[in-house]
């Protein structure tokens, strides 16, 4: 990484010279953000007396700077951090330092997973021509598979680059290679097939190190999105994955949306005889599949959606549920809290939560109104609903989440609700755990600039 910005720094100096340069940067303009973040979760389970409730508040955000675009090439950097205050006894260590824990074989709730951090999140070179561009370096990006997930303190970031081209008629093709992942509650960048497997690596895939090859192809026109994308991890697995939808603005109250998506994921290489040959800890090669479709109906400020996703039910010698180590939440049925959230972890993307088990059916409906009507704009109200089922399940998991936002100018404020029945998880090994109850609220207040 260092190397990295050096190197692109004595690049620039030669071709365009100092002057250029200082201009580049006292041109450039800062952007970041200030959050406050309160977090409570009850847990209540009665077959194992299971009745816990910890909770955190944390203020932090992110600072950056990108320079004024320089003959094409701009170069951004984006400190990142998180520091807890007034911790209780029992800490959710979710809004801190939770996955420097893990990474070093420590429980979520160790004062390590309760320290504050900072780090230098992005620090990427850019360089843009006409349908062009080009970045290297340390990035927040979002993708179906490998995503920022900003629903805490800071995001997940990668290191690695990427070349795309958009076309006039809509059409936009890329790839690229990543190389390191940051977890959303950890400092530090670790391979990024490393961070799925942890000390599992090398008995999976025969290497201790591995990289992520992506490839992505999308259209977009006034009606239509299209996205394609695959991901090649070597020796572990490959991933493709596809979403369509189709919207249509009937008049200047009434819009609609359909939509469709669907994936597979399989073991490649060395990972498939290695899981196949310990079906007790893996249940045998990955074989991932699932579909899903969403609807949507918007008047005026009220808006209506539903969703169906089926994640195909797994066969003989066969792992039991996707692969989401990099904070991928693809469903169109997740919510808040279904959203596969610790198993992008250090060492756990054999890990699933309950919507992504081979054989679960989910459901989801929400409902979103916004009060500008009132006369008080800026107010809005999001009530969703859903159900993941499966023949493995006990019973059938049910999420409630309720949200309600207010957003004036650069500043926002979130009140945020879930109450989860038979939460549910599936281990490496197969092994499916339900809680019976799930309670979480959340208070974020952000201030953008």
């Amino acid at each position: 990484m260092k190397r990295m910005i050096i190197l692109s720094g004595l690049l620039a100096v030669s071709l365009y010279g100092a002057d250029s340069i200082a201009t580049a940067f006292s041109e450039g303009k800062a952007h970041g953000n200030i959050r406050y973040y309160f977090i409570e979760t009850d847990k209540e389970n009665s077959a194992t007396a299971l009745d816990s409730r910890a909770y955190a508040n944390s203020i932090g955000g992110k600072l950056g700077y990108t320079t004024d675009r320089l003959y094409g090439f701009t170069l951004d950097g984006t400190f990142m951090t998180t520091n807890p205050f007034a911790l209780p006894d029992s800490v959710d260590t979710s809004i801190i330092g939770r996955d420097n824990a893990i990474q070093q074989g420590l429980t979520p709730g160790d004062p390590v997973a309760q320290e504050g951090f900072s780090v230098l999140g992005e620090m990427y070179l850019d360089y843009q021509y006409q349908g062009l561009d080009i970045w290297y370096g340390r990035k927040t990006i979002n993708t179906p598979l490998v995503n920022a997930k900003e629903v805490r303190m800071v995001p997940s970031t990668v290191e690695g680059g990427d070349v795309s081209y958009a076309f006039e008629n809509g059409i936009q093709i890329g790839g690229g290679y990543l190389d390191k992942f940051k977890q959303r509650t950890s400092s530090r960048f670790v391979n990024i097939v490393e961070h799925a497997l942890g000390t599992k690596t090398e008995t999976i895939t025969g290497h201790t190190t591995g990289n992520v090859l992506p490839a992505y192809l999308e259209w977009h026109d006034a009606h239509h999105a299209v996205r394609l994308y695959n991901y090649y991890a070597k020796d572990f697995m490959n991933m493709t994955y596809f979403d369509a939808t189709h919207k249509r603005q009937v008049n200047d109250d009434v819009r609609w949306m359909v939509g469709l998506q669907g994936m597979h994921q399989h073991g490649i290489g060395n990972s498939v005889d290695a899981m196949k040959a310990d079906e007790i800890s893996y249940g045998g090669k990955i074989n991932g599949r699932f579909f899903g479709l969403k609807a949507s109906v918007d008047y005026a400020e009220s808006g209506l959606m539903v969703a169906y996703t089926n994640v195909l039910g797994s066969r003989d010698h066969e792992h039991n549920s996707l692969v989401l180590p990099w904070d991928g939440t693809p469903l169109f049925t997740d919510t808040i809290t279904s959203n596969n959230l610790f198993s992008s972890n250090y060492g756990q993307g054999l890990t699933s939560s309950g919507g992504y088990i081979a054989g679960t059916q989910g459901v989801k409906i929400a409902y979103t109104q916004k009060f500008d009507f009132t006369g008080i704009e800026g107010f809005k109200a999001v009530f969703a609903y859903a159900q993941y089922d499966n023949n493995d399940f006990v019973k059938t998991q049910k999420d409630k989440n309720l949200v309600l936002a207010y957003g004036i100018g650069k500043f926002d404020l979130a009140l945020k609700g879930i109450w989860v029945a038979n939460n549910t998880s599936a281990g490496a090994d197969e092994t499916i755990t339900q809680i019976d109850k799930l309670t979480q609220y959340r208070v974020i207040a952000n201030y953008n600039f």
